[in-house]
């Protein structure tokens, strides 16, 4: 059985589906005031392995991603580049469907933006207000944390280092990983040349980056999710924030596993501009790997161990991915003759076997890394010179199969 790391609680849980006819799955999408970079797809890679293994276990699935279009980050980069909100965001997309395509990633079924969902946003403030939990201060409006029973549950916050004088932090994100412990905007008053706003119910303004969420999961879903996921760094402030909210406007929990993508580095160290060492898919493509090879790069290891990407990272996974497709186009030539004499009973047996170890690795929280080594040495023990063409064509089955998963071996 599937075994995942629910962050909520911090430990293994078997994954039973919240509906046993669809598993729901929403999944924080990029924030397109900028490109994706390979530390954002390494995250958005994970989840559409997660997506499609739960298809070969047997599931259905739903799953619905975000576009944060509309917040402060987004509004500054338009108007340094003097395009409109709309241009800049909408190139943004453009691109990134496009790289999720060339990395043979499925295109989830819900693909809601932030400025397309005000109307939900306001219906949710409009409750949280009426509740008491949220109010209204100098235009903005403002979540209280303190008046939700459990805050802070899913990263573990101590409570405890709240502080008692009353403090409000009324910007979209913060730098860094680290707790604003005060209340959060949920609303932005409109200003004085404010270029973007709603005129709603709750006076004109726009719905800040912490509503947004919430606002286009309930525009598709309303029940309880079976998996919530996102990057490491939304445990700080961003999916706790998401949960509260959620869960204060409607009666029961928000989703019931949560799972986290942990840091892509580089040469040692974290992405950033400062640095000088972002990487793109673009510039990996201008280093001599094609699609599959790049996706491969980024799903090897396992989702929640940091990832470093080097020069050695890049050669070791590259070999193993070579490796295992010489083996396969061998297997290839025995599908298309029949060799003289009878071939050995294990070779009857290997289709089996690669799904059997496929599945053991894969059920233990999505170990890629464990299940594509255990895939290479059981292939390259494979006589193909031995193999009659069913037989070699029933092991290919079995491998194309698998490859609906990983999409990196056809």
């Amino acid at each position: 059985m599937l075994r995942l790391y629910n962050t909520l609680g911090r430990k293994i849980e078997v994954f039973h589906p919240v509906n046993k006819k669809v598993a729901t799955v929403f999944t924080c999408g990029p924030s397109v005031y900028q490109r994706a970079h390979i530390g954002n797809f390494r995250t958005f890679l994970f989840e559409d392995v997660l997506v499609r293994y739960l298809e070969y276990s047997g599931h259905s699935v739903v799953r619905g991603m975000n576009f944060t279009d509309l917040e402060d980050k987004a509004i500054r980069a338009s108007e340094q580049k003097r395009l409109t909100l709309h241009q800049l965001t909408e190139k943004n997309i453009r691109q990134f469907l496009a790289e999720m395509r060339l990395l043979r990633m499925r295109i989830p079924q819900h693909l809601p933006k932030a400025s397309e969902s005000v109307p939900e946003s306001v219906e949710i403030i409009e409750k949280l207000m009426g509740s008491g939990i949220a109010y209204r201060h100098k235009g903005n409006v403002y979540f209280d944390p303190l008046k939700f029973s459990g805050f802070g549950k899913l990263y573990g916050l101590d409570m405890s280092l709240w502080p008692s004088r009353k403090r409000r932090f009324h910007k979209d994100t913060y730098p860094g990983v680290q707790w604003n412990l005060g209340d959060f905007i949920l609303w932005h008053g409109c200003r004085p040349g404010e270029r973007y706003y709603w005129d709603t119910s709750i006076g004109k303004g726009r719905p800040s980056w912490n509503i947004q969420d919430p606002a286009m999961i309930s525009r598709y879903f309303d029940e309880t999710l079976s998996l919530y996921c996102g990057g490491v760094d939304n445990l700080y402030r961003h999916h706790d924030y998401t949960l509260a909210i959620l869960e204060s406007v409607r009666p029961y929990p928000m989703a019931r596993y949560w799972l986290h993508c942990s840091h892509l580095y580089v040469d040692g160290r974290k992405m950033s501009k400062s640095k000088g060492n972002i990487l793109y898919t673009g510039d990996l493509i201008k280093r001599g790997h094609d699609w599959p090879v790049i996706r491969f790069l980024l799903i090897y290891m396992h989702y929640r161990k940091r990832m470093n990407y080097s020069d050695e990272y890049v050669r070791m996974a590259s070999d193993k991915l070579l490796d295992l497709r010489k083996t396969i186009r061998q297997i290839e030539r025995a599908a298309k003759r029949r060799p003289s004499g009878s071939s050995p009973k294990k070779a009857k047996e290997v289709p089996d076997m690669l799904k059997r170890i496929f599945v053991k690795h894969m059920d233990d929280d999505l170990n890629v890394k464990d299940a594509f080594d255990a895939l290479c040495r059981t292939a390259k023990d494979i006589r193909s010179d031995e193999l009659t063409a069913a037989e070699a064509s029933d092991i290919l089955e079995s491998l194309k199969a698998i490859d609906e998963v990983l999409r990196v071996i056809f």
